[in-house]
């Protein structure tokens, strides 16, 4: 009896779960297309030099091999991490390694990094001086005060000889308060990283983070200094673990790679990219 009942319970299961959008349907990627066969991928598109470096150079790679891409516009990077994470978009290039794990701790996440890509480093700007070797007893400087970029801002003035941080610190969490040496009495002023390019004729010297440079219309060539990128802070190609190994996502992080996009980099790099080691 339980043999007899069990053929027709499970055919009507299945029937059940496609009418309802079931089996291969609920695990639709963004565009709607079944993982296999995807052939278009929707990216999170914001302000900025990452997408623009993406749409320019990447997108092209990735028509040529069939797939159409669609661009979905986005507030911030936050919004498109949520964007990505719900499964609305596939794909982002605006963050690195550190951003995404602190995203996944706090929201529930399962972005995985699956390349870096170049990145445009932090760097020291200022209008009043033209050498880092002009700086004063008490001269003012701007850093941003998000806790990553606060930390990138400290480690770069470490590397110029302006301050010594304590040798404990963990150099990707490092605050004011790890300043141990500081001999010229310099001032630091945290502030939001966006308002930092219209307040710099109100200090000395300025740290500025990478995409800000570009959406400030900064010329990275003026930069005193920049920083060594430290590893957590390179950015990356960004999607939920369970498409890392998708052919769509391998296609990307092939374009990367290639020798296409490696001249590219050569003809309209102007300083603004930091190029990690693997795609030169």
């Amino acid at each position: 009896m339980k043999k007899f009942f069990a053929l027709p319970l499970s055919l009507a299961l299945a029937l059940s779960l496609a009418a309802c959008g079931g089996g291969s349907a609920a695990s639709a990627d963004a565009s709607g297309a079944d993982a296999a066969a995807k052939t278009e991928i929707v990216y999170g598109k914001s302000q900025g030099p990452y997408t623009e470096l993406f749409e320019a150079a990447i997108v092209p790679i990735l028509e040529e091999q069939g797939y159409t891409l669609k661009g979905v516009d986005l507030a911030d990077l936050l919004a498109a991490d949520i964007a990505l994470n719900d499964g609305e978009v596939d794909v982002n290039v605006e963050q690195h390694i550190a951003y995404a794990e602190n995203f996944n701790a706090n929201n529930n996440g399962d972005l995985v990094a699956i390349s870096p890509i170049p990145t445009v480093p932090a760097g020291i700007y200022s209008e009043t001086h033209t050498s880092l070797d002009e700086v004063t007893e008490g001269a003012k400087i701007a850093v941003p005060n998000d806790a990553s970029n606060t930390a990138r801002a400290y480690v770069l003035l470490e590397k110029i000889g302006w301050i010594k941080l304590d040798e404990g610190a963990d150099r990707s969490t490092v605050t004011q308060d790890d300043i141990v040496d500081n001999p010229k009495k310099l001032q630091f002023v945290e502030m939001k990283s966006l308002t930092i390019p219209a307040a710099i004729r109100d200090f000395d010297y300025v740290v500025i983070t990478g995409s800000i440079v570009y959406n400030a219309g900064i010329d990275p060539s003026t930069a005193l200094a920049t920083e060594d990128i430290m590893d957590h802070l390179v950015l990356q190609v960004v999607v939920k673990e369970k498409n890392k190994d998708a052919a769509w996502a391998q296609a990307i992080v092939d374009a990367y790679h290639s020798d296409e996009f490696k001249a590219y980099l050569a003809e309209h790099n102007n300083g603004l990219w930091w190029i990690p080691e693997e795609l030169r």
